[in-house]
């Protein structure tokens, strides 16, 4: 049921501040008379982080140990907002971040709700693609790095909230080199096919954002994969077991489900104000089965069809007449909108159709309400209804559906509950319905209401001792717990990466000597990989760097590549390289005369060359290289989920065909390659080191094949790996853009 890892399991930090970061503060702040008023803020997100810490200072944790920053719900006077800060620090442990009108216009109101609420909750029809609200968003979010970035200090870890934010843990990341960062989102995730609908710039910037945390941490395991699909299908990042490695840093992506200050909701329905309100309730609705449905006001929780659904009960079931009531809360959101204001009049349209329809004297059969509630009154209502009626039509979490549960102090009554709500994976106990299904609601509720009793106190009990283990306070303290582990993790994956004073090092140490060589990869290294290789030409400014080094008499630079000798011709022409073809088949020396190492003959290549040919047939995208002394089939173009099958598949067959050959079989970057196994890229360079002694190596690759040259080169070499991957190298550089920064240094050397 649950898929989260266990951390530390206390949410307590060592060190450091913990920076809360959401769209909203706890509190709203608006102004009467000239002065500032603050009030609780509604909302799931607010209401779980608010719970948690609650729990956190009652705990014994410091009230200065956290920081929640985020946008105070109105637009604050320029006269008010030196006193909100002061208050909001002093009274809230907040810091807010003042946004204009027409910042939320764009922002909140425009891409927040008009562009990701509808596609991620499966309502693309609703998008609304408008560049310029993308461009607030992304402005938004950098006003956000602004204002953290200098109140965070070098211990501190920073929690990220939610879809109003998915670029700023890159943001942060760029400023703040070395933090923890989090990102939890609370709504679903949607499936690469819906997702893909974004503009292609809009959708990578948000992978690319939310990858910039070191955790990420979704409500269920299905948003977890959808996010991990489209991740590879978009970002080209693949993962194992929830694990990422991008160019500067490890992300794990992981499960953790939402879950509710249990005891607060359970003990808050025996207080005494509780209490008298439910009675007060239930005398007002006489001895009527009492259905609740409560909700915030959006067209993502299924109102419409759950009235619909009570309509026709009272249709096939004339038993429940005057028997049942449905209890029918809105709560007000996001009322500037105008989709959600039709929705509202749709709404009361609905409650006045059945109500005039099958009310009668005495009896109402919906009683509707559009308002906040406040806890007492809400538990009341909790403890006072039989069934509780959850139907929405895409929904990260639900916590309403678990509050309920957890106020049922007697045992008794009966959760109705979607099977699109993520709650669902730990409410496994209730009636369970397709909330598209008007009848399947219908009969749902004619079962609840005819439940006996000791079966719902089995499902109450079993739903309550889950609620009751996995609690808000436990999911913050394994999200925390984690996110602590991973600075040991980043430690382990930097651990090796070519730094200021170990380039300042090289320099000196090259300055200093007279025989040196430079054995460079190509594709990865020196260019970035191509869909179509023929067109990965060197650049300008890496050709002027290679030219700098080889115009230096003390300088030998060599290209050793998986590439054909003709494509290396092409690319470098007459300059002064030494060139090694095909993994080491073939070495051009300054003669410039091309002179094979492979003695041998392939006739396993005629016997290969049609099984790739098969597989090409059945990847579209994919092709097959025929080289002089071995075959390559190239994937980069193809669909990234079935090539991950295709190759798989491909390299088990030919292992197992050419178990007697003497073939050795190569998975690189979107390829694999087939040559004899006798060549490799460093036998080829222990050639060429055996002709001169060198007192100074470098050797820079980014593939596994380079690894062949970094475990035979001596201990005085340096070798460097492009990639945080794991590798032979002495180093690691993040990207190729390092290499053409590390090689221009070297060029720029004076005697």
């Amino acid at each position: 049921m649950m898929n989260a890892v266990a951390g530390t399991g206390t949410g307590e930090r060592k060190k450091g501040r913990l920076i809360l970061v959401s769209n909203r503060l706890p509190f709203t702040i608006s102004t009467a008379r000239g002065q500032a008023v603050f009030q609780p803020s509604a909302g799931g997100v607010v209401t779980g982080l608010r719970s948690f810490l609650d729990r956190r200072q009652e705990g014994g944790g410091p009230a200065s140990g956290c920081l929640w920053v985020g946008w105070p719900g109105n637009t604050i006077p320029p006269g008010l907002k030196t006193e909100v800060c002061r208050n909001a620090l002093a009274e809230h442990g907040s810091l807010p971040i003042f946004l204009t009108n027409r910042e939320m216009e764009r922002f909140y109101h425009g891409f927040c709700n008009k562009t990701i609420w509808p596609l991620f909750h499966y309502f693309p029809s609703y998008m609304q693609y408008i560049p310029s609200m993308w461009e607030e968003y992304r402005r938004v979010n950098e006003r956000f790095a602004e204002v953290i970035a200098p109140e965070t200090g070098p211990d501190d870890e920073i929690w990220v909230h939610d879809y109003h934010l998915m670029l700023l843990p890159a943001i942060l990341r760029a400023k703040l080199p070395g933090r923890q960062i989090g990102f939890f989102l609370h709504i679903p995730f949607p499936s690469f096919e819906i997702f893909r609908l974004l503009p292609a710039r809009w959708r990578r910037e948000i992978l690319e954002g939310i990858l910039g945390a070191d955790l990420v941490g979704f409500h269920t395991y299905e948003y977890t994969q959808h996010f991990l699909q489209c991740v590879l299908r978009i970002a080209d990042h693949t993962h194992h077991l929830g694990t990422i490695s991008t160019a500067d840093h490890i992300v794990r992506v992981q499960t953790f489900p939402l879950g509710i200050d249990f005891d607060r909701f359970h003990d808050g329905a025996r207080s005494e104000e509780a209490v008298a309100g439910g009675l007060a309730l239930r005398a007002s609705l006489g001895t009527a089965k009492v259905i609740l449905s409560l909700d915030r006001l959006d067209y993502t929780k299924g109102i419409l069809n759950r009235l619909e659904a009570f309509e026709l009960l009272l249709e096939r079931h004339r038993q429940y007449h005057r028997g049942v009531v449905l209890l029918l809360t809105v709560v007000p959101s996001r009322v500037a909108l105008d989709r959600y204001e039709k929705m509202k009049r749709q709404i009361e349209e609905a409650v006045g159709k059945i109500n005039g329809r099958f009310g009668e004297v005495g009896w109402t059969p919906v009683i509707y309400q559009y308002r906040n509630l406040a806890f007492a009154t809400l538990v009341a209502h909790y403890a006072a209804s039989d069934i509780a009626l959850i139907t929405p039509l895409r929904d990260g979490m639900n916590l309403i559906a678990k509050e309920y549960v957890a106020s049922r102090h007697s045992g008794n009554g009966v959760l109705i509950l979607s099977e699109m709500a993520g709650a669902v994976k730990e409410l496994g106990e209730a009636i369970v319905i397709n909330p598209n299904d008007i009848g399947e609601i219908a009969e749902a509720i004619h079962e609840a209401l005819t439940m006996p009793v000791p079966e719902q106190f089995r499902r109450i009990t079993a739903m309550q001792v889950r609620l009751r283990r996995y609690t808000v306070e436990r999911w913050a303290g394994d999200f925390l717990g984690q996110l602590g582990e991973m600075e040991a993790v980043q430690s382990r994956y930097l651990a090796k990466l070519l730094g200021r004073e170990i380039r300042s090092g090289l320099l000196i140490e090259y300055a200093r000597t007279t025989n040196r060589i430079f054995l460079l990869d190509y594709d990865g290294t020196l260019v970035p990989f191509h869909d179509r290789p023929r067109m990965a030409m060197p650049p300008e400014d890496v050709i002027g760097v290679l030219k700098r080094l080889c115009a230096d008499t003390r300088n030998t630079v060599a290209i050793v590549s998986g590439r054909d000798r003709r494509t290396l011709d092409d690319f470098f022409g007459t300059t002064p390289l030494l060139l090694v073809a095909e993994h080491g088949a073939w070495v051009r020396d300054a003669d410039r005369q091309w002179r094979t190492t492979d003695k041998g003959s392939s006739p396993w290549m005629a016997d290969l060359l049609p099984v790739l040919e098969l597989y090409t047939d059945r990847l579209p995208g994919s092709f097959v290289e025929a080289k002089e002394s071995g075959l390559a089939w190239h994937f980069r173009r193809a669909d990234p989920e079935q090539r991950q099958v295709l190759a798989g598949e491909l390299v088990d067959y030919l292992t197992s065909f050419t178990a007697n050959i003497d073939v050795q079989i190569m998975q690189g970057n979107k390829v694999i390659e087939i040559r004899n196994s006798r060549i490799n890229k460093g036998s080829a360079v222990a050639m060429l080191l055996a002709k001169s002694s060198f007192d100074f190596i470098l050797s820079v690759g980014d593939d596994w094949t380079d690894e062949d040259i970094f475990r035979m080169l001596p201990p005085e070499a340096h070798s460097v790996k492009v990639g945080m991957s794991g590798t032979h190298a002495k180093y690691n550089l993040r990207n190729r853009e390092e290499v053409g920064d590390l090689l221009r240094a070297f060029a720029e050397v004076r005697p």
